[in-house]
């Protein structure tokens, strides 16, 4: 009997002893986590590019009004002429054919009655559009203004705002990827400097979306030539002292 205790002691003192070690591993494990954890930095870089749209795309609409169903036409010929001048000009301002598309002729009607249900006015509406698709953008705004004086010549036009792209974003990411690494850097040189540490190799790093947006404004809008693009990337680094 004695030398089964004796057994059941020595075997506890293996288990106790082998607790006390794994105890011990997650107790060593989870300071050292929690060094790891503490001799690091986050931080956010930023990088910023101005540049200028590379696409644009633009459209002008025409229409004609008449007040019969007699001249209808009359206002689709007249419809399709003034479409043939905006194109004319279009041309003349260095757009070629493949970057012209024509819309297709519509025609709306309206009429208005009086409190009798008699009608008192019909319009009938015929109204087509020219569209432009270039990277030609630095032509743009002149040939706007160049549309614009059909309507001296009675040309019933909307010369619609054109919507300028930036395409190449593809082109300028990875200068813009390093250049905001390299001012999360800095910034941690800041915060490491203060601390009395040392900046040391990236933990982990992750990348925020780039953003294209009109130069000088808050939201993503195509009106503009010029447009920012911007990208923050937020890294850890390890501090060493």
């Amino acid at each position: 009997m004695q030398k089964s205790n004796s057994i059941g002691l020595f075997f506890l003192g293996i288990f106790l002893a082998s607790g006390i070690a794994v105890a011990g591993f997650f107790v060593s494990q989870t300071l050292y986590n929690s060094q790891v954890a503490m001799n690091s930095a986050e931080v956010k870089g930023l990088a910023e590019r101005r540049v200028l749209a590379d696409q644009a795309n633009w459209s002008v609409t025409v229409s004609n009004v008449g007040n019969s169903r007699s001249q209808i036409p009359d206002l689709y010929a007249k419809t399709e002429q003034n479409q043939k001048q905006v194109i004319e000009l279009l041309k003349a301002s260095g757009f070629a054919d493949e970057e012209i598309k024509t819309g297709l002729v519509q025609y709306m009607f309206e009429e208005y009655r009086d409190s009798n249900n008699r009608v008192i006015e019909q319009k009938h509406l015929i109204q087509s559009s020219v569209t432009v698709n270039t990277k030609q953008v630095e032509k743009v705004e002149q040939a706007r203004a160049t549309v614009n004086k059909l309507i001296v010549e009675g040309v019933q036009l909307i010369n619609e705002q054109p919507f300028y792209l930036f395409t190449k974003l593809n082109d300028i990411k990875p200068e813009m990827l390093q250049e905001a690494t390299r001012n999360a850097r800095i910034a941690a040189n800041e915060f490491a400097t203060n601390a009395g540490v040392s900046v040391g190799s990236i933990q982990s790093a992750t990348q925020g979306s780039f953003i294209v947006r009109d130069a000088g404004a808050e939201y993503g809008d195509t009106n503009k030539l010029e447009k920012d693009v911007r990208v923050v990337t937020q890294i850890r680094f390890f501090l060493t002292n």
